[in-house]
């Protein structure tokens, strides 16, 4: 996904992810050790003391591909990553603001286009080394190397043109910009500051994809994260320890993280999980389903359950509206004339029942959506857009005006037919792992049954349904789901802008198909380098509306963020932005009684 003036990179995720801890050890506070050298300038994090020691065991639905975040696309990998690497200004996920993190501070000029960035001092990468301005310098070197095929390289080209990076000091860096960018300071988020000193000769040879593999020995990877590598056995785990040159601090000056190991268990799927969760051998848990919460829910006495409220994720219906090819069959050609009829759309968005997605799907935990912003992004929602309920009767009168009309069989049941006299069915794709979005197909396909549409619902392994989505474009229409990684609206506008290779319902398109696609790319990009909030929420807002007004993407609903812990766990404090969990592991300790019981 990419984010130039016609593309950035969207930085999501289409599945969930399981979070785990397990108590081993701890000791008291005290015997962390105090900063005692006076040149580091470390961060120090406001929040409740904890306790060091002991070992986090969270799970994740599958191994990850690698550690190297030059080539990193699995969310696996992404995960593990983010624990292991840090950032120059970082996006605090629970208050979705940013904070200083390896840049104390930062600067603006008055144009829009000089980001001047100071570096804290006497910070030091996992293996001891010393982290300056040459180590950013050569991290952005890679990066914008058209040659190394960073996925995230994208996010550095302004109109063609590439952001430039120069040292003024060993702790002062300005970073050019071709033209001013309204995301500011947040574009800084979740670049991986890399070692020079590890990694410079594998990139002049040629060969920085190649490192960072899951059984890289233990001191040639380093990173500016709470954790390290330690160990990685196939198949089971991965283990990482405490990174004893971590920059942030209790309020006491003792140096974090509290928890001396984090292990990441491979486990298969959800309902895996949930049983390691049960059984103890995990103590701390994230995405659940509502069903699975409500049953967690009833042993107060065992976990702390927390409803976090809507999040980021949105989910959504679509029609393939893609350019035929030569190779497309003769009926999805057939298909798209009703899809590209935008009174059909809105006739099937109109008999829809999302309130009924909610309480059958979510069992009430969660929100109907009418929009592509969720409850859980307050700063961006449109309040403007309406939540027309559930209406049949508007339904019926847009497809009449349409040119469809029904027949009625000698059973009772009607058909939906167009001009001419062909009956309205189709299939919707849905995802075979996510038991959610294929009872939203379910839901949908009933609704539509009311309208006399025949539907079929195929569930597909995700990987499959990405491709014929974005690769083959051979199905009808599809159920899908993403999940911001960001409350900004740029961290998605690969999926809005017409070029986007996430502009679902006809992606990669070298041509606006349409004036009202256009006139997307035309907002988004404007509010992409507008200087002030009120002028790009005014920019996104008419762009809500237009989405809203054409239905390319039938809104459904998003789930609220579910997450449960052991009482033993410190600082659980779950967030609506990913990691949920795993936001503040720096912070997470285990408790007295967690140290008694593993004694």
């Amino acid at each position: 996904m990419k984010t130039t003036s016609a593309n950035r990179l969207s930085r999501r995720v289409f599945s969930s992810l399981l979070f785990a801890l397990v108590a081993l050890f701890t000791q008291p506070i005290s015997a962390l050790p105090r900063q005692k050298n006076s040149k580091e300038e470390l961060l120090v994090l406001p929040g409740e003391t904890g306790r060091s020691g002991g070992r986090l065991v969270v799970s994740l639905r599958a191994e990850p591909k690698t550690l190297n975040p030059l080539i990193a696309l699995d969310v696996s990998s992404r995960e593990v990553i983010g624990v292991m690497q840090a950032d120059l200004v970082h996006i605090n996920r629970a208050t979705q603001l940013t904070e200083p993190a390896l840049a104390k501070s930062w600067k603006i000029s008055p144009d829009g286009l000089q980001y001047t960035l100071v570096l804290r001092r006497g910070l030091k990468f996992s293996d001891g080394s010393p982290l300056d301005a040459d180590d950013v310098l050569f991290t952005f070197r890679v990066y914008l190397d058209e040659k190394v095929h960073a996925p995230q390289r994208d996010l550095l080209i302004f109109d063609g043109k590439p952001i430039s990076v120069r040292k003024v000091d060993a702790q002062t860096l300005v970073f050019q910009l071709p033209k001013p960018y309204g995301v500011a300071e947040r574009m800084f988020d979740g670049w991986a500051i890399l070692s020079r000193h590890l990694l410079e000769k594998p990139y002049e040879e040629g060969k920085i994809g190649q490192v960072g593999t899951l059984t890289t020995p233990a001191k040639e990877w380093a990173g500016l994260g709470p954790f390290r590598l330690k160990e990685y056995v196939a198949g089971q785990r991965l283990v990482l320890e405490r990174n004893p040159y971590y920059w942030k601090t209790d309020t006491k000056g003792n140096r974090l993280p509290y928890l001396d190991e984090l292990v990441f268990l491979f486990v298969p799927n959800a309902d895996a999980q949930v049983l390691r969760f049960q059984s103890g051998e995990t103590d701390m848990i994230s995405r659940l389903s509502a069903e699975n919460f409500s049953v967690l829910s009833r042993d107060q006495k065992e976990y702390t359950m927390v409803d976090a409220g809507p999040g980021l994720e949105y989910n959504f219906f679509f029609f393939n509206l893609s350019d035929p090819g030569e190779k497309t069959p003769a009926e999805i050609v057939q298909k798209q004339k009703w899809f590209r009829e935008g009174k059909f759309r809105r006739a099937v968005s109109a008999a829809v029942d999302r309130e009924a997605i909610v309480r059958l799907v979510y069992q009430g935990r969660g929100t109907a959506l009418w929009g592509l912003v969720t409850p859980g992004n307050r700063r961006w929602r449109d309040e403007k857009l309406p939540h027309p309920a559930r209406s049949l009767e508007e339904a019926r009168s847009l497809l009449k005006e349409a040119g469809f009309s029904w027949d009625t069989a000698s059973n009772g049941e009607s058909t939906l037919r167009d001009s001419t006299g062909k009956p309205v069915e189709f299939s919707i794709i849905a995802q075979s792992s996510s038991s959610e979005r294929s009872k939203m197909a379910a839901v949908i396909q009933d609704d539509l049954k009311q309208l006399g549409m025949r539907v079929q619902v195929v569930p597909l392994e995700s990987r499959s349904l990405l491709d014929r989505v974005t690769q083959t474009k051979e199905y009808d229409a599809c159920v899908l789901g993403a999940a911001s990684y960001d409350a900004d609206p740029n961290s998605d506008i690969n999926v809005w802008l017409s070029s986007g290779g996430l502009h679902l319902w006809n992606p990669s398109q070298a041509h606006p198909a349409t004036p009202w696609e256009a006139e997307i790319d035309r907002l988004f990009n404007e509010q992409m380098y507008a200087r002030t909030f009120e002028q790009r929420k005014n920019l996104y807002d008419r762009a809500q509306e237009i989405l809203r007004e054409y239905q390319p993407m039938i809104f459904l609903a998003s789930p609220d963020i579910l997450a449960g812990a052991k009482k033993s766990v410190g600082n659980f404090r779950p967030a609506v932005l990913e990691p949920y969990v795993l936001w503040n592991v720096e912070q997470l300790y285990l408790k007295n009684d967690a140290v008694n019981a593993t004694r």
